[in-house]
């Protein structure tokens, strides 16, 4: 028995350092098909973020915010970092073309950062506060580390590249769709919502993301601000009148779908930033735990999570083949007609490619939106109190079940049917801008 516990902890490390080789092999062909330069340094830059992100924590744990909010500056400055070696020292060396003077200059600059590191840091081991515990796996007398199973699923996720000439990245791809479309949703229902259950901790043990969030068989409880109702409503309002005063401005520039892509994530940062200012300056409401129950800040059922993860999963799989399908049915000599035009890969897929392929999808897409409203009843599978959980409960009490059938029928039929107009205005739109 031990040493079939052995052979499968040492898979789960297999495939932890294999994750970890194909994000650094990944991240080499990127770089090389972008710049055209093997750059050395690749590594070095991550490690300057890892030293912000080292310095970060304790100035943000002074100003109240958590120890998570480390990772914007971070990532700005690694990119910052990333962005001024490409200008000034990788650049002028590539345009001249000489490749040998190219693969110095990367070593080069690798040597730079690092000996510049030790000497401004020290030589000395140096960690990085945690940010997120992650609970270890226990199976009997397997033991798999959270970070081991974090990095296998990272390394999975970046690889799902499934219109990549690459065949491993091919079959990725291919697997994460057949995967979730070819097991029946409630079967992975069941599974998300045992897994969550059964392996998740109690409630006085809760994997804590700081006091910002708690996560147990209870389900995952997180900070909100304290007037949350007010600050949903005014993000709301705040989100729609950025939306609709930022997309005029971005139609003197971009096509009306590129505008209405741009003007809708600009209404989410706004929201977003609103939702935030409420929390900032009206306080928090955060999850604690007093006694045997979590008190404090939103929270979400653990029915409601399985739901939710797998619906979104299951679904996600079907658009992705949507979307593809409406890519690949775009004739080559679009790609060949945008070149020709002078134009770059994101504005030929922006300008030519995608406006044409949504012509495709937006029918298949309406579907699948049907789809997922019909299978949220689903949901009385893992108990969650859905309509039709509703539905059940009051024919149990009254024994109408006539009367029930017909009013959630009449629902899910309203429901489809305010879709499916929706998604008709929205084609109308798509094919009247393409003529």
């Amino acid at each position: 028995m031990s040493g079939f516990v052995m052979f499968i902890s040492q898979i789960f490390n297999g495939l932890k350092i294999g994750s970890v080789y194909a994000l650094v092999a990944l991240g080499y062909t990127m770089v090389y098909g972008i710049i055209r330069l093997l750059n050395f340094a690749h590594g070095d830059f991550i490690m300057i973020g890892a030293y912000t992100l080292m310095l970060s924590i304790p100035a943000l744990a002074v100003m109240g915010l958590p120890a998570w909010t480390a990772v914007i500056p971070a990532t700005l400055v690694c990119a910052l970092v990333g962005v001024l070696v490409e200008r000034l020292a990788y650049k002028p060396v590539r345009e001249k073309g000489n490749s040998m003077t190219a693969l110095i200059t990367a070593i080069a600059m690798s040597l730079l950062l690092e000996n510049g590191s030790q000497a401004i840091f020290g030589a000395d081991y140096k960690t990085v506060p945690t940010i997120v515990s992650i609970p270890t796996l226990t199976i009997g007398q397997l033991k798999i580390d959270g970070a081991t199973i974090v990095s296998i699923v990272l390394g999975v996720i970046i690889g799902l590249m499934r219109l990549s000439k690459h065949p491993l990245l091919k079959f990725l791809g291919a697997a994460h769709v057949e995967f979730y479309r070819n097991i029946p949703l409630i079967v992975q229902l069941l599974l998300i919502y045992l897994i969550i259950t059964e392996l998740l901790p109690d409630s006085m043990e809760a994997v804590n993301f700081g006091s910002w969030g708690l996560l147990s068989k209870a389900g995952l409880q997180f900070a909100v601000p304290a007037s949350n109702s007010t600050a949903c409503t005014w993000s709301f309002v705040a989100a729609g009148l950025a939306f609709f005063l930022t997309r005029p401005l971005f139609l003197k520039i971009y096509t009306g779908l590129i505008s209405t892509v741009f003007s809708l994530s600009t209404a989410l940062v706004v929201g977003g930033a609103a939702w935030l200012c409420f929390g900032i300056f009206g306080g928090w409401s955060k999850p604690e735990l007093q006694g045997f129950a979590i008190e404090g800040g939103a929270s979400l059922s653990p029915e409601f999570l399985a739901l939710w993860i797998g619906l979104t999963f299951f679904t996600s799989s079907s658009i992705a083949e949507i979307i593809r399908a409406g890519v690949l049915a775009v004739p080559k000599g679009q790609w060949h007609a945008a070149e020709a035009l002078g134009m770059t890969r994101l504005e030929a897929i922006s300008y030519v490619i995608f406006p044409q392929a949504l012509k495709l999808a937006i029918p298949p897409l309406a579907s699948q939106y049907m789809n997922l409203t019909k299978n949220s009843s689903l949901a009385v599978v893992v108990g969650y109190p859905d309509l039709v959980s509703i539905g059940n409960s009051t024919i149990n009490l009254n024994g109408q079940a006539l009367e029930v059938i017909v009013i959630i029928m009449s629902v899910y039929l309203f429901l489809n049917l305010v879709i499916s107009v929706v998604m008709n205005s929205i084609n109308r739109i798509v094919i009247r801008g393409s003529r």
